[in-house]
């Protein structure tokens, strides 16, 4: 069997040779007679898994014992309200950057529960750019300072990470995994897994256990992270199958060598892609070019009426869903650790024979 190249913004692909173990415990995980998809949540087989799972994300980002790890459901955008249920306490402010559209649904949800100071942004520029630390208008009273470190539509990834003196809080959905991160500049990190972690429907949350409890009597129970935690992610039916796929996952990030020759690996992919549209004349990104994602690559074509001729000849080369956002249009490669070198090679020997044929 042939497999495409996925450039999928997400749900995104998945590593084959993940997709061949789970084919192979589809109907019977570990001599249960069962598939992982029949089995409680409470049997031990199950809790094992989970278990496994996070010590095996533990592994690989070096998170520190003072912080939880937390699988949810709802997506990263479910993140964008609990956020502020839980770490408000008695706060009625919280600091937010705006780069991209992320940030800005971010910023609508919060504007829910409390006062949003916008303490720098880059809508001016279409969001090209990342506000400078030293010009950002940080609260004295901000219960904490929100953060989007790549904008998956945009393209643009912060070259930093920020110095607060309030917990940091970060929307890592899109780089969470394809590179080392030191944990403990994070009051809080929240990513949604269909990027680098898993299939759809699993979401990640590393929080700072003293940031745990502070959710006040009228957010109910689902949305509490501290009843999460207390309970092992287990409090209500989580979603197993996505849980049990994140779990090969992370084992197959330990096998490629972890975070550290996942980072080198996604750094030639992004450069091997940027210098070819750099040092062409019919392709073009707008961002940047330091602070350009590692993880999604926008690019448009000199004549825009060529946008579907371009899509058909990559879906016909085995390229597929290079179409960009609705919002911006154009194309965007999500280049995601599950995407091989192989695959931007292909890509760009085909965005060449393109130009050379339309240009």
């Amino acid at each position: 069997m042939i497999r495409a190249f996925n450039f999928c913004a997400g749900p995104a692909s998945l590593p084959s040779t993940v997709l061949l173990q789970a084919q192979r415990d589809l109907l019977n995980y570990r001599d249960s007679g069962m598939s992982v998809m029949e089995m409680s949540h409470r049997d031990q087989v199950i809790v094992e898994m989970a278990e496994k799972a996070e010590r095996d994300l533990r592994d690989l980002l070096a998170i520190p014992d003072d912080y939880a790890v937390l699988f949810l459901q709802g997506g990263a955008s479910s993140q964008f309200a609990m956020v502020p249920m839980n770490l408000l306490g008695d706060a009625g402010t919280a600091d937010y950057v705006n780069t991209g559209q992320w940030s800005s649904k971010a910023i609508k949800e919060a504007r829910r529960f409390c006062d949003v100071n916008v303490v720098a942004s880059s809508e001016d520029a279409n969001f090209t750019y990342v506000p400078t630390l030293s010009g950002w208008k940080l609260s004295d009273d901000a219960a904490y300072v929100h953060y989007c470190p790549n904008e998956t539509i945009g393209g643009l990834e912060f070259d930093f990470i920020p110095e607060v003196d309030k917990p940091l809080v970060a929307d890592m959905s899109s780089t969470l995994l394809s590179r080392p991160l030191d944990v403990s500049r994070f009051g809080l990190i929240y990513a949604g897994a269909q990027k680098n972690i898993g299939p759809a429907g699993l979401t990640l949350v590393i929080v700072r256990k003293d940031l745990l409890g502070r959710a006040g009597p009228q957010v109910p129970s689902m949305f509490d992270y501290k009843i999460h935690a207390d309970n092992g992610s287990m409090y209500n039916t989580p979603p197993t199958f996505s849980w049990y796929l994140a779990g090969l996952v992370f084992e197959w990030l330990k096998e490629q060598g972890g975070l550290e020759a996942m980072g080198e690996i996604n750094r030639r992919k992004a450069a091997m892609l940027y210098d070819f549209i750099d040092g062409s004349d019919f392709y073009s990104n707008p961002v940047r070019p330091s602070q350009r994602s590692l993880m999604n690559v926008p690019f448009v074509l000199a004549d825009s009426a060529l946008d579907q001729a371009f899509l058909d000849g990559a879906f016909d080369a085995d390229l597929q869903n290079l179409k960009g956002h609705r919002s911006v249009g154009g194309m965007r490669a999500s280049i995601y650790n599950a995407v091989p070198e192989l695959a931007v090679e292909v890509l760009v020997e085909y965005m060449a024979d393109f130009e050379k044929r339309r240009a």
